[in-house]
């Protein structure tokens, strides 16, 4: 072969890469986010009016009859699968208790504490758990919208929920874990969703909130200290007086975000993060 023809064909080649890997780009991107909503966009197939969303099969009584078997045998109470909606539960014991796939819509877990809780594909709208110790629980794939979190602990707990609208003011977030676990997303991308949520005086340092949604949530006085922010949507969000020292906001999108009065921003990344000149001061 030729040197011309050699140029020519590897220059082809080359050029013929590039578009691919913008067409792989795109392509990813768009079943990113299809697959985003598809994950966490349930309300249109479910009848919340139906008696397994309004009703309840057990009473505050016969739930309290099962904590009481469960701690004598040892054991953590297994209440899942189960319709527990608008039932008193406030004041109890559920450390370590299994509500995987229950429904508990409006059900009050006020004071409650649910240490080490499993409420992993629970429906919990306009739940009540404020004052409530959900240290360490495993929220995942919940749906909370309008729940009740105010002044609860929820420190080291994972939560890929759909917490949107949810009032979380002065709850307790330390080194929870809202991120996107990429190994695990067979049915969509599954993260933290606090779209809406008042998070004021909350406090979520050292939180992982890689990729999690706070579109249009309220930061203010929250602590967002150390906290891991990379990639996360904060599009619309209220930080003022938002304590992010030493928070990594790299690729976080900041798209019309209110920022006033930030605690730290010169020892954190915010500077990396996208659309910072769309940012609203």
């Amino acid at each position: 072969m030729k040197s011309a023809d050699f140029t020519v064909s590897y220059g082809f080649f080359v050029s013929s890469l590039s578009y691919l890997k913008q067409f792989c780009c795109c392509f990813f991107f768009a079943f990113f986010i299809s697959k985003t909503a598809l994950a966490q966009d349930m309300m249109s197939h479910v009848d919340l009016t139906s008696d397994a969303m309004t009703k309840a099969e057990l009473s505050r009584e016969e739930v309290i009859s099962r904590l009481k078997e469960a701690t004598s045998q040892n054991r953590a109470a297994d209440l899942s699968n189960l319709s527990l909606n608008g039932l008193d539960l406030s004041g109890l014991d559920f450390s370590h208790a299994n509500f995987r796939a229950s429904n508990m819509n409006q059900t009050n877990f006020s004071k409650s504490i649910l240490k080490g809780a499993c409420l992993d594909q629970a429906w919990l709208l306009k739940a009540n758990f404020s004052n409530s110790d959900l240290s360490n629980a495993s929220i995942f794939q919940a749906q909370m919208l309008d729940a009740n979190l105010e002044n609860s602990n929820l420190s080291g707990a994972t939560i890929a929920a759909n917490l949107s609208r949810a009032n979380m003011k002065n709850s307790n977030l330390r080194g929870a874990n809202l991120s996107a676990d990429m190994r695990n997303q067979s049915m969509g991308l599954i993260t933290g969703n606090l779209t809406s949520a008042n998070l004021e005086n909350a406090d979520l340092s050292h939180a992982n909130l890689s990729r999690s949604i706070l579109e249009f949530a309220n930061l203010k006085k929250a602590k967002l200290i150390g906290v891991n922010a990379r990639g996360a949507q904060f599009d619309g969000a209220h930080l003022e007086q938002t304590d992010i020292s030493q928070g990594q906001f790299a690729d976080a999108d900041m798209d019309s975000a209110t920022l006033i009065k930030l605690i730290g921003q010169e020892s954190s990344s915010l500077d990396k993060a996208k659309n910072v000149g769309k940012i609203v001061k």
